[in-house]
């Protein structure tokens, strides 16, 4: 009889990564037959939802249903269903991706219940033990089955923290996996009205520490403010952000533009004709580095100092933001160096190990 192999989707980051293992399956002729399961921590159409057909993937044969709250609110109802789930349908293994909440309960949940796990994005540190996704990732990699890395500096990071070598593989980037696949497509896709190519930034935000404290939210957009005087920013806003903004009683800066939630292939054909973009997000700073884009993080670190290494992106406090981005339009920026196992065969390596884990 086959056995079921559990991609757990929490929230839409978590998605792009996923998408790339589940279309290298097929083709590993595994015994296991691969099952989407979502927790539901991001519900809304916009946020889950909508996404799925655009990447490739089905709806889920799994959905629990459990909304997103307080983390550990959202940690704790989600391994309280996934237990119930997994009890009454066991899976030979359960993979999960990312650092989000949903994602440590299914890590935690599956490895009470004696089942294998699989992190893919495995090994990424930060240089702030008390930020919630730091929290989240050092967890979910202590008790993972195997390990995922994105790149060799993650892996050997791994390994120098002690996990066993057999535990650990260096696959690359699954989020260039699904990039790769789909700019093509992306960049025929219509661009929001007024935007031309080239002539306009993007804006992501939403980490706790940016939109969260009212004072700290206040100095970005006064710092959006600034640099949108050199070049229109376009923003496709966070809920998170969104509400954040409205609870602390801020305006939206001139020359910023918001645009509701859009599809990955909409995003992804926005960012790839972007001038540069300004950014909080650890995803963008990878695709932003794929692209060969300007990257602006808006961050005091990065979990993902390769992406600093390649070039492309800086670590840029919101008082040097304009100076960043005027810059950029001098043509005073590097271009991004190749990252090895970046090349869009992450899911095909890491549908590989599991072959040779499970005797295919």
């Amino acid at each position: 009889m086959t056995g079921e192999l559990h991609l757990v989707a929490a929230a839409r980051p978590n998605l792009p990564k996923l998408a790339a293992l589940w279309h290298a399956l097929p083709g590993a002729g595994l015994p296991l037959r691969p099952v989407l399961l979502h927790t539901g921590q991001h519900q809304d159409p916009a946020m889950f939802g909508d996404h799925l057909a655009p990447l490739g993937l089905p709806a889920p044969e799994i959905a629990l249903g459990v909304p997103g709250g307080s983390p550990a609110g959202t940690t704790g109802r989600t391994m309280l269903a996934l237990e119930a789930a997994w009890r009454s349908r066991r899976p030979a293994l359960v993979v999960v991706a990312g650092d989000v909440d949903g994602s440590l309960a299914a890590a935690l949940a599956a490895r009470k219940l004696g089942l294998p796990v699989a992190h893919l994005e495995a090994g990424l540190r930060g240089d702030d033990p008390d930020m919630p996704e730091e929290i989240n990732r050092r967890t979910i990699d202590a008790v993972a089955t195997l390990l995922w890395a994105p790149e060799e500096g993650s892996a050997a990071r791994l390994l120098a923290e002690g996990h066993p070598p057999a535990r650990v593989r260096a696959v690359g980037n699954a989020m260039v996996d699904t990039l790769l696949r789909g700019l093509p497509a992306a960049r025929e896709r219509p661009l929001p009205e007024g935007l031309a190519p080239g002539g306009y930034g993007v804006v992501t935000l939403h980490r706790a520490a940016n939109v969260d404290d009212a004072a700290a939210f206040a100095r970005l957009l006064a710092a959006l403010a600034e640099a949108a005087t050199l070049l229109p920013l376009a923003w496709p806003a966070h809920p998170r952000a969104l509400m954040r903004l409205a609870a602390h009683g801020l305006a939206l800066p001139p020359g910023v533009r918001t645009l509701p939630p859009l599809s990955y292939p909409d995003f992804l054909g926005l960012l790839a004709r972007a001038r540069l973009v300004a950014t909080d997000s650890g995803g963008v700073q990878e695709e932003a580095t794929a692209l060969d884009l300007p990257c602006l993080t808006l961050r005091p670190g990065t979990e993902r100092p390769v992406t600093l290494t390649a070039g492309t992106s800086r670590l840029v406090p919101p008082d040097r933001l304009a100076a960043a981005v005027a810059a950029v339009l001098a043509g005073d920026w590097p271009r991004a160096r190749p990252i090895p196992l970046w090349d869009g065969q992450a899911g095909p390596r890491m549908a590989s190990h599991l072959a040779e884990l499970f005797g295919a």
